[in-house]
């Protein structure tokens, strides 16, 4: 299911509060300033840095 367009609007990375990236192929959040990629776990992101996992320098 796709991410909703206002929520992803008002969301921001919890360390930076930079703009995150919604790649719907994993259903992750994308923070690309701190490399970073939250999950989204039925419909719900986990804003977490604990959860998030790092991305790589080709997904930046």
């Amino acid at each position: 299911m796709a991410l909703d367009k206002k929520l992803l609007s008002i969301l921001v990375c919890p360390l930076c509060k930079g703009r995150l990236d919604y790649d719907g192929e994993a259903d992750e959040l994308i923070c690309r300033a701190d490399g970073l990629a939250y999950p989204i776990r039925d419909d719900i992101p986990v804003m977490l840095e604990s959860e998030a996992r790092s991305i790589s320098s080709d997904e930046k």
